[in-house]
């Protein structure tokens, strides 16, 4: 029988990938949705509070954040990330639903 190649395990980096922390922080009165992650276009579901997500090494990637109520999206920010980019990145949601949120760069 033919042995299948070993391949990486799901979720394990690669030499072309970094990771960075990204902390989603919500107001602190009112009901606020859950807030998507996007990476150059593709979404991806979050939690509140801090994780860490993978970059690719080369090139600029553009993470932005949303949040989506049923009815209209709101509280959007977007931040540039190169290679040699932040490990740390903060997003503040707004407290109104028709504000705009925040991206800005944390210390490590």
């Amino acid at each position: 029988m033919d042995e299948l190649p070993a391949s990486k395990p799901a979720g394990a980096a690669g030499p072309d990938a970094r990771r960075f922390e990204l902390t989603l922080r919500k107001p602190r009165f009112g009901w606020v949705p859950k807030p998507t992650v996007v990476f150059d276009g593709r979404g991806n579901p979050a939690q509140w509070g801090t994780g860490t997500w993978m970059v690719a090494t080369q090139g600029t990637t553009t993470v932005g954040v949303f949040l989506f109520n049923r009815l209209w999206r709101f509280g959007e920010a977007e931040i540039a990330l190169d290679e040699t980019g932040p490990s740390a990145v903060t997003y503040s949601a707004p407290w109104l639903p028709f504000l705009r949120g925040r991206l800005h760069v944390t210390a490590p």
